[in-house]
């Protein structure tokens, strides 16, 4: 049975989008609804409706805190690079500073292993370089 394909955007998908837009700038869902439309469009739904629309929006958290805790679990998983950058970056957006960020990677050498952390550092001190090249605040 084939799904039909729905073009109204949902409640849950316009917050979604709104809070990617507020956490990753230029790097909002557009970019993952482009990347993923020739493969499958649907996880690029899902990703906005659920993992933002859902997760991400809800209480109990701020989301600079949210962005220290994807950035660890990015550098235990070792092998996201892109997305590691993208949430460095994204904690930038959302105030944390560059201290926060390497602690984050330092204390997670001690569970993660220090070849997972050495490597997400390098990508950090990149993603410092840019952000201060282009003048951002706090770098």
């Amino acid at each position: 049975m084939k799904e039909e394909k729905i073009t109204a955007k949902s409640a849950r998908y316009q917050r979604g989008e709104a809070l990617l837009k507020k956490i990753h700038g230029e790097h909002s869902g557009e970019g993952i609804v482009d990347a993923l439309k020739d493969v499958c469009p649907d996880l690029a739904t899902m990703t906005i409706e659920w993992g933002f629309g859902e997760i991400v929006a809800r209480n109990g958290i701020d989301l600079k805190t949210r962005e220290l805790v994807t950035i660890a679990a990015c550098v235990t998983l070792g092998h996201v690079a892109p997305q590691l950058r993208a949430h460095i970056e994204a904690a930038l957006n959302v105030g944390a500073t560059p201290e926060e960020i390497v602690e984050v990677i330092l204390q997670v050498c001690l569970y993660a292993g220090f070849a997972a952390g050495t490597n997400a550092m390098l990508l950090a001190k990149d993603v410092f370089a840019e952000w201060k090249a282009k003048g951002a605040a706090g770098i």
